[in-house]
Protein backbone atom coordinates (compact mmCIF):
# COMPACT_ATOMS: atom_id res chain seq x y z
CA UNK A 1 0.00 0.00 0.00
CA UNK A 2 1.35 3.90 -1.24
CA UNK A 3 0.16 7.19 -0.69
CA UNK A 4 1.09 10.36 -1.75
CA UNK A 5 0.92 13.03 1.03
CA UNK A 6 1.01 17.14 -0.76
CA UNK A 7 1.42 19.97 1.10
CA UNK A 8 -1.10 22.49 0.46
CA UNK A 9 1.01 25.48 0.33
CA UNK A 10 0.71 25.67 -3.89
CA UNK A 11 -0.93 24.67 -6.49
CA UNK A 12 0.45 21.04 -7.58
CA UNK A 13 3.34 21.56 -10.15
CA UNK A 14 5.42 19.17 -12.39
CA UNK A 15 7.56 17.44 -9.67
CA UNK A 16 4.44 17.11 -7.73
CA UNK A 17 2.98 15.14 -10.76
CA UNK A 18 5.84 13.33 -10.51
CA UNK A 19 5.72 12.04 -7.12
CA UNK A 20 2.53 11.45 -7.45
CA UNK A 21 2.76 8.90 -10.51
CA UNK A 22 5.41 7.35 -9.50
CA UNK A 23 3.64 6.32 -6.15
CA UNK A 24 0.67 5.78 -7.93
CA UNK A 25 2.05 3.02 -10.84
CA UNK A 26 3.98 1.50 -8.24
CA UNK A 27 1.34 0.78 -5.74
CA UNK A 28 -0.97 -0.31 -8.49
CA UNK A 29 1.50 -2.13 -10.59
CA UNK A 30 1.80 -4.36 -7.35
CA UNK A 31 -2.21 -4.84 -6.40
CA UNK A 32 -2.09 -2.56 -3.80
CA UNK A 33 -3.99 0.56 -2.82
CA UNK A 34 -3.30 4.03 -3.25
CA UNK A 35 -3.90 6.70 -0.79
CA UNK A 36 -3.86 10.08 -0.41
CA UNK A 37 -3.06 12.33 2.49
CA UNK A 38 -3.26 16.19 2.87
CA UNK A 39 0.02 16.88 5.27
CA UNK A 40 -1.33 20.26 6.36
CA UNK A 41 -0.04 19.79 10.20
CA UNK A 42 1.98 22.94 9.89
CA UNK A 43 -1.35 25.36 9.45
CA UNK A 44 0.34 28.49 9.14
CA UNK A 45 2.08 27.11 5.53
CA UNK A 46 -1.32 25.65 4.50
CA UNK A 47 -3.47 27.80 1.87
CA UNK A 48 -7.15 27.87 1.68
CA UNK A 49 -8.72 26.04 -0.73
CA UNK A 50 -5.36 24.89 -1.69
CA UNK A 51 -5.79 21.27 -0.72
CA UNK A 52 -8.97 20.84 -2.64
CA UNK A 53 -7.72 22.48 -5.64
CA UNK A 54 -5.14 19.77 -5.74
CA UNK A 55 -7.31 17.29 -5.25
CA UNK A 56 -9.29 18.66 -8.23
CA UNK A 57 -6.05 18.76 -10.41
CA UNK A 58 -5.00 14.90 -9.73
CA UNK A 59 -8.75 13.37 -10.87
CA UNK A 60 -8.38 15.52 -14.08
CA UNK A 61 -5.23 14.17 -14.85
CA UNK A 62 -6.93 10.49 -14.11
CA UNK A 63 -5.81 9.81 -10.28
CA UNK A 64 -7.93 7.46 -8.54
CA UNK A 65 -6.94 7.01 -4.86
CA UNK A 66 -8.64 4.66 -2.46
CA UNK A 67 -10.61 5.33 0.19
CA UNK A 68 -11.24 9.01 2.07
CA UNK A 69 -8.35 11.55 1.74
CA UNK A 70 -6.34 11.65 5.46
CA UNK A 71 -5.81 15.47 6.76
CA UNK A 72 -3.25 15.93 9.07
CA UNK A 73 -4.84 19.08 10.81
CA UNK A 74 -8.19 17.27 11.97
CA UNK A 75 -5.29 14.52 14.03
CA UNK A 76 -3.60 16.72 16.94
CA UNK A 77 -4.56 14.23 19.13
CA UNK A 78 -3.51 11.34 17.51
CA UNK A 79 -0.36 13.06 17.63
CA UNK A 80 -0.34 13.84 21.06
CA UNK A 81 -0.76 10.46 22.01
CA UNK A 82 2.11 9.43 20.64
CA UNK A 83 3.94 12.22 22.12
CA UNK A 84 3.59 11.36 25.09
CA UNK A 85 4.21 7.56 24.63
CA UNK A 86 7.43 8.83 23.40
CA UNK A 87 7.50 10.73 26.60
CA UNK A 88 6.51 8.14 29.16
CA UNK A 89 10.07 6.55 27.87
CA UNK A 90 12.01 9.06 28.44
CA UNK A 91 12.62 9.03 24.21
CA UNK A 92 11.99 12.79 24.46
CA UNK A 93 12.87 15.89 26.37
CA UNK A 94 12.15 19.20 27.11
CA UNK A 95 13.81 22.18 25.27
CA UNK A 96 14.16 25.58 26.12
CA UNK A 97 15.65 26.73 22.95
CA UNK A 98 15.22 29.15 20.44
CA UNK A 99 16.22 29.17 16.91
CA UNK A 100 17.86 32.51 17.59
CA UNK A 101 19.48 31.29 20.71
CA UNK A 102 21.04 27.94 18.83
CA UNK A 103 21.83 30.17 16.06
CA UNK A 104 24.16 31.94 18.33
CA UNK A 105 26.20 28.95 19.86
CA UNK A 106 29.56 29.11 18.65
CA UNK A 107 31.03 26.83 16.36
CA UNK A 108 28.02 25.67 16.04
CA UNK A 109 28.12 22.45 13.40
CA UNK A 110 25.88 21.32 10.55
CA UNK A 111 23.77 18.90 10.54
CA UNK A 112 23.60 16.13 7.25
CA UNK A 113 20.93 18.43 5.41
CA UNK A 114 22.58 21.53 6.09
CA UNK A 115 20.55 22.98 8.94
CA UNK A 116 22.16 23.69 12.37
CA UNK A 117 22.22 20.23 14.59
CA UNK A 118 21.01 21.25 17.55
CA UNK A 119 24.48 21.46 20.46
CA UNK A 120 22.52 19.23 23.07
CA UNK A 121 21.80 22.70 25.31
CA UNK A 122 18.38 21.04 27.22
CA UNK A 123 19.79 17.26 26.86
CA UNK A 124 20.61 17.24 30.90
CA UNK A 125 18.18 19.15 31.67
CA UNK A 126 16.69 22.70 31.57
CA UNK A 127 18.79 25.24 31.89
CA UNK A 128 17.74 27.75 35.36
CA UNK A 129 14.78 30.02 35.27
CA UNK A 130 13.85 28.53 31.80
CA UNK A 131 10.83 27.33 30.63
CA UNK A 132 10.36 24.49 27.78
CA UNK A 133 9.12 25.67 24.31
CA UNK A 134 9.53 22.27 22.44
CA UNK A 135 9.84 18.69 22.83
CA UNK A 136 13.20 17.15 21.59
CA UNK A 137 13.93 12.80 20.61
CA UNK A 138 16.88 11.68 21.87
CA UNK A 139 18.87 10.93 18.54
CA UNK A 140 20.71 7.64 18.84
CA UNK A 141 22.37 4.58 16.76
CA UNK A 142 22.54 4.36 13.38
CA UNK A 143 19.74 3.64 10.67
CA UNK A 144 20.74 2.07 7.71
CA UNK A 145 18.21 1.09 4.92
CA UNK A 146 18.07 0.10 1.42
CA UNK A 147 16.51 2.47 -1.01
CA UNK A 148 14.77 0.54 -4.36
CA UNK A 149 16.10 4.04 -6.28
CA UNK A 150 18.82 5.48 -4.05
CA UNK A 151 20.36 2.68 -3.18
CA UNK A 152 21.96 1.79 0.13
CA UNK A 153 21.34 4.62 3.10
CA UNK A 154 23.13 4.86 6.59
CA UNK A 155 22.81 8.02 8.85
CA UNK A 156 24.43 8.04 12.28
CA UNK A 157 21.63 10.31 13.81
CA UNK A 158 23.38 11.74 16.69
CA UNK A 159 26.23 13.07 14.69
CA UNK A 160 24.65 13.74 11.94
CA UNK A 161 21.18 14.94 12.50
CA UNK A 162 21.35 15.62 16.20
CA UNK A 163 18.07 15.67 18.81
CA UNK A 164 14.91 16.58 16.44
CA UNK A 165 12.05 18.29 17.16
CA UNK A 166 8.86 16.15 17.59
CA UNK A 167 6.87 19.60 18.65
CA UNK A 168 7.42 22.83 18.11
CA UNK A 169 7.11 25.75 20.25
CA UNK A 170 4.58 27.14 18.01
CA UNK A 171 2.44 24.30 19.37
CA UNK A 172 2.82 22.43 16.46
CA UNK A 173 3.37 18.49 15.95
CA UNK A 174 6.73 18.30 14.03
CA UNK A 175 6.55 16.62 10.42
CA UNK A 176 8.30 14.09 11.42
CA UNK A 177 6.18 12.73 14.27
CA UNK A 178 2.57 13.30 12.03
CA UNK A 179 3.91 11.44 9.41
CA UNK A 180 5.21 8.23 10.70
CA UNK A 181 1.76 8.30 13.05
CA UNK A 182 -0.17 8.15 9.76
CA UNK A 183 1.80 5.83 7.95
CA UNK A 184 1.13 3.28 10.98
CA UNK A 185 -2.33 4.12 11.27
CA UNK A 186 -2.99 3.87 7.17
CA UNK A 187 -1.52 0.85 7.04
CA UNK A 188 1.48 2.44 4.39
CA UNK A 189 3.96 -0.42 3.46
CA UNK A 190 5.23 1.63 0.59
CA UNK A 191 6.44 4.91 0.56
CA UNK A 192 7.33 6.31 -2.99
CA UNK A 193 8.32 10.44 -2.83
CA UNK A 194 10.72 12.87 -3.96
CA UNK A 195 14.23 12.92 -2.96
CA UNK A 196 13.84 15.70 -1.27
CA UNK A 197 12.57 14.04 1.87
CA UNK A 198 15.75 11.47 1.38
CA UNK A 199 16.98 13.56 4.20
CA UNK A 200 14.20 12.84 6.46
CA UNK A 201 14.09 8.98 6.27
CA UNK A 202 16.50 8.33 9.06
CA UNK A 203 14.90 10.20 11.74
CA UNK A 204 11.18 8.59 10.57
CA UNK A 205 12.48 4.78 10.78
CA UNK A 206 14.14 6.06 13.88
CA UNK A 207 10.53 7.24 15.84
CA UNK A 208 8.81 4.42 13.82
CA UNK A 209 11.09 1.92 16.14
CA UNK A 210 10.54 3.82 19.29
CA UNK A 211 6.83 3.43 18.86
CA UNK A 212 7.05 0.00 17.99
CA UNK A 213 5.63 0.60 14.48
CA UNK A 214 5.93 -1.07 11.20
CA UNK A 215 9.10 0.72 8.97
CA UNK A 216 8.00 0.59 5.20
CA UNK A 217 9.74 0.10 2.56
CA UNK A 218 11.25 3.34 1.05
CA UNK A 219 11.81 4.57 -2.59
CA UNK A 220 12.84 8.12 -3.50
CA UNK A 221 12.25 9.34 -6.83
CA UNK A 222 14.85 12.09 -8.56
CA UNK A 223 13.53 15.60 -7.65
CA UNK A 224 12.22 18.04 -10.39
CA UNK A 225 14.70 21.02 -10.67
CA UNK A 226 14.93 24.44 -13.00
CA UNK A 227 18.11 25.10 -14.62
CA UNK A 228 20.00 26.42 -11.74
CA UNK A 229 19.49 22.83 -9.50
CA UNK A 230 16.48 24.59 -7.51
CA UNK A 231 13.85 22.18 -6.85
CA UNK A 232 10.41 23.37 -8.02
CA UNK A 233 8.24 24.98 -5.98
CA UNK A 234 5.90 27.67 -4.80
CA UNK A 235 9.54 29.61 -3.43
CA UNK A 236 11.00 29.25 -6.62
CA UNK A 237 7.84 30.13 -9.12
CA UNK A 238 7.12 26.86 -10.53
CA UNK A 239 3.87 26.76 -12.93
CA UNK A 240 1.05 24.75 -12.16
CA UNK A 241 0.97 21.56 -14.41
CA UNK A 242 -1.66 22.33 -17.45
CA UNK A 243 -4.48 20.84 -17.18
CA UNK A 244 -5.48 21.35 -20.98
CA UNK A 245 -2.72 19.09 -21.78
CA UNK A 246 -2.93 16.20 -19.29
CA UNK A 247 -1.81 13.44 -21.41
CA UNK A 248 1.02 15.46 -22.65
CA UNK A 249 2.33 16.57 -19.22
CA UNK A 250 1.78 12.54 -18.12
CA UNK A 251 3.71 11.58 -21.31
CA UNK A 252 6.29 13.80 -19.99
CA UNK A 253 6.40 12.71 -16.57
CA UNK A 254 6.92 9.08 -17.85
CA UNK A 255 9.45 9.72 -19.96
CA UNK A 256 11.66 12.11 -16.56
CA UNK A 257 10.74 8.73 -14.38
CA UNK A 258 12.54 6.55 -17.13
CA UNK A 259 9.93 4.82 -18.15
CA UNK A 260 10.52 5.59 -22.37
CA UNK A 261 7.09 6.37 -23.48
CA UNK A 262 6.05 5.03 -26.55
CA UNK A 263 5.72 7.40 -29.56
CA UNK A 264 2.49 6.03 -30.12
CA UNK A 265 0.98 7.74 -27.17
CA UNK A 266 1.14 11.43 -29.25
CA UNK A 267 -2.62 12.46 -29.06
CA UNK A 268 -3.58 9.60 -26.71
CA UNK A 269 -6.33 10.27 -24.14
CA UNK A 270 -5.94 10.28 -20.50
CA UNK A 271 -7.25 6.93 -19.91
CA UNK A 272 -4.82 5.96 -22.75
CA UNK A 273 -1.68 7.15 -21.29
CA UNK A 274 -2.64 5.52 -18.00
CA UNK A 275 -3.04 1.89 -19.27
CA UNK A 276 0.29 2.44 -21.08
CA UNK A 277 2.15 3.48 -18.05
CA UNK A 278 0.48 0.62 -15.42
CA UNK A 279 1.26 -2.22 -18.44
CA UNK A 280 5.20 -0.68 -18.53
CA UNK A 281 5.75 0.91 -15.25
CA UNK A 282 9.04 -1.00 -14.10
CA UNK A 283 10.73 0.90 -10.94
CA UNK A 284 14.08 -0.28 -12.30
CA UNK A 285 14.20 1.89 -15.31
CA UNK A 286 13.88 5.38 -12.22
CA UNK A 287 17.34 7.28 -13.27
CA UNK A 288 19.16 6.69 -9.59
CA UNK A 289 19.94 10.52 -9.13
CA UNK A 290 18.41 12.68 -6.79
CA UNK A 291 17.65 15.53 -9.10
CA UNK A 292 17.10 15.96 -12.49
CA UNK A 293 16.25 19.02 -14.55
CA UNK A 294 12.47 19.22 -15.73
CA UNK A 295 10.84 19.73 -19.42
CA UNK A 296 11.00 23.51 -20.24
CA UNK A 297 7.48 24.15 -20.10
CA UNK A 298 7.26 23.64 -16.36
CA UNK A 299 9.81 25.47 -15.17
CA UNK A 300 9.34 29.48 -14.18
Amino acid sequence: MGRFAPTPSGPLHFGSLVAALGSALEARCHGGRWLVRIEDVDIPRAVPGMAEAILATLERFGFEWDGEVLWQSRRTGTYGAALERLKAAEHVFPCACSRRELAEVPDSALARDGSLRYPGTCRGGLPPDSKPRAWRVRAEGTIRFEDAVQGWQEEDLFHDVGDYVAFRADGMFAYQLAVVVDDAEQGVTHVVRGADLLGSTARQIHLQKLLGLPVPAYAHLPVATNVAGEKLSKQTLARAVDEGSSSSVLICALGFLGQNPSDELNGASVSEVWAWALGNWKMGRVPRVLQLVAPEFSRS
